[in-house]
């Protein structure tokens, strides 16, 4: 089970760099036009992915900063954003790379900010929600990059699977 949670952060990371290369492409304009994505613009979905991954991991390691809104603006500028989520994107893969079976199977407890009602449940289930929002944002940003007219990516886990980085979890 380690191994997969592993392969979603490594996977992850590899997406991020992709998606964000393909965002600097783009005129500031372009990278702030409401293009209809949930959060409007491929800026404000990516600040809402990097604030969302910066809420999970103050509650699975009770460290970092958090905001206190999914749809906080974090960096106004692509620079700032695409340096921070290459720093949260290390930071999880480290942490992942520690976690052990027992780990995973844990219970911890921590408090939604839409509901503010304590749950408590098992490790697993909210790391593969995390990676599994990531992965759902993700699409709304290639939409995004479609809608403007820019590249159009191969982000599927079976294209990072064939990469150097990725070959190793398919053998």
């Amino acid at each position: 089970m380690l191994d997969h949670y592993r392969m979603f952060a490594d996977y992850n990371r590899w997406a991020n760099r992709l998606l964000y290369e393909a965002a600097g492409r783009l005129s500031d304009a372009q990278y702030r036009e409401n293009k209809g994505a949930f959060f409007g613009s491929l800026h404000a979905t990516l600040n809402h992915v990097l604030a969302a991954d910066r809420i999970w991991m103050k509650r699975f390691t009770g460290t970092g900063d958090a905001p206190t809104s999914l749809d906080a603006i974090l960096f106004d500028d692509l620079a700032g954003l695409s340096s921070a989520r290459s720093a949260e994107d290390d930071r999880i893969v480290a942490w992942i790379a520690g976690l052990t079976e027992a780990d995973l199977a844990g219970r911890f407890t921590y408090t939604p900010i839409t509901n503010p009602v304590p749950v408590t449940q098992s490790l697993a289930p909210p790391l593969t929600h995390f990676f599994n929002h990531q992965t759902h944002h993700r699409g709304q940003c290639h939409m995004t990059l479609t809608a403007l007219g820019g590249p159009s990516l191969g982000l599927d886990m079976s294209y990072f699977l064939r990469t150097p980085e990725g070959r190793h979890y398919a053998d």
